[in-house]
């Protein structure tokens, strides 16, 4: 039983990238859900997009001066240390002054100091671990972690087994309910009922690969009775947009950014897509085939390993995306016109889903604070 209070000081430390942040303000929401007297501190990495994305969630959050060493020998890399000695002697006076009951790393710059403080001050810490392969800050910190809250099986490969619970990646709420939705969403975007939809992520900035493989066949989709709800990103909007109006096709609708995820997946019925651990999450729960073509320029390329493990599951398909370009229109003619394998990994990815991931953390993080 959690001791006989019902004010909790909870501290949650990561971000970088939405596959980090988003988890980590669901995981706050289903525990102020639950504690609503409780305190939650956001500890992140200046300049990175959780200084913007928590306090929009309505939550506090104070930036550490870290970041990740670059794979090229650079003169940010002769910094390094010091931001890490900095980041260290910040996350203690954080903790002293902030008194938590518990610590949580989601992963990201700010995770490692933030716990690695708590765990030498012997303050409880849990870890999100998001991705089928573990980073390594998470690895050498899962020793002295109380709780291990993993995504995918099989993690005792990089984890100590007695301590990993099997919660699947939380998500946004509005994705949890997608019934009745796909009217509303098929007039929100202007698409045009009664006509299958192929959507398409590359993440808020883009991703060259899907880009540029969906220029290359898009007249093949539309001519095989499909329209198209593109999210182009940040840095190829107006690019895409040109060639798309170049192109004198009608059923090619891209966006830069789609705000509406829940109605962007109420309206699909095929989906291409990078394989960030959120998005794998996610997509597990909409329920609808999928394509997989992982970035090659992540940490550890472990988006390639998600989309494995879920193509071992027969639950997607996964293209590499140094083939993308040359494969994807013939990969989506195959699977659009093979209703036996649209029905499997449909059935199958849905299998993988978790949709109480949020709560079996925050029952996680009850046993811990006994």
């Amino acid at each position: 039983m959690m001791k006989e209070k019902d004010t909790y000081r909870i501290m949650i430390g990561g971000g970088g990238t939405g596959g980090h942040i988003y988890p980590a303000i669901a995981i706050a929401n289903a525990w102020m859900a639950k504690y609503p007297s409780s305190e939650i501190l956001f500890v992140g990495a200046e300049g990175k997009m959780e200084m913007q994305k928590v306090p929009e969630a309505g939550y506090k959050i104070i930036g550490l001066n870290i970041a990740g060493l670059q794979r090229k020998l650079t003169a940010e890399n002769l910094t390094f240390p010091f931001k890490v000695m900095g980041s260290l002697k910040k996350s203690w006076d954080l903790i002293n002054d902030f008194k938590p009951d518990i610590v949580i790393g989601v992963g990201g710059y700010a995770s490692g100091p933030v716990l690695f403080v708590a765990q030498q001050k012997g303050i409880p810490t849990l870890i999100q671990e998001q991705n089928s392969y573990a980073g390594i800050t998470n690895k050498l910190l899962a020793k002295k972690a109380d709780a291990i809250c993993v995504a995918y099986p099989g993690m005792d490969r990089f984890f100590p087994a007695d301590k990993i619970i099997y919660t699947g990646n939380p998500v946004r709420k509005d994705i949890l309910s997608l019934e009745g939705k796909t009217d509303k969403a098929m007039a929100y975007f202007g698409l045009q009922k009664g006509k299958p939809v192929v959507l398409i992520l590359g993440g808020s900035l883009g991703a060259k690969t899907i880009n540029e493989s969906v220029l290359q066949c898009m007249s093949k989709i539309e001519a095989l009775g499909y329209q198209v709800l593109w999210q182009a990103g940040k840095f190829y909007i107006e690019e895409m947009a040109r060639a798309v109006k170049e192109s004198g096709l009608q059923h090619i609708h891209v966006h830069e950014f789609i705000t509406h995820m829940d109605l962007a997946y109420g309206a699909a019925d095929v989906v291409i897509s990078r394989a960030g651990a959120l998005s794998v999450s996610e997509l597990s729960l909409v329920g609808k085939p999928v394509i997989f073509i992982p970035s090659p320029n992540v940490a550890e390329d472990h988006q390639t390993k998600n989309a494995l493990a879920y193509e071992s599951q027969r639950a997607a398909l996964m293209i590499a995306d140094h083939v993308a370009i040359g494969s994807l229109g013939r990969a989506l003619e195959n699977l659009i016109n093979d209703k036996d394998e649209v029905k499997l990994l449909s059935e199958n990815i849905k299998k993988l889903a978790k949709p109480e991931a949020a709560l079996d953390i925050v029952k996680a993080l009850e046993k811990i604070m006994k």
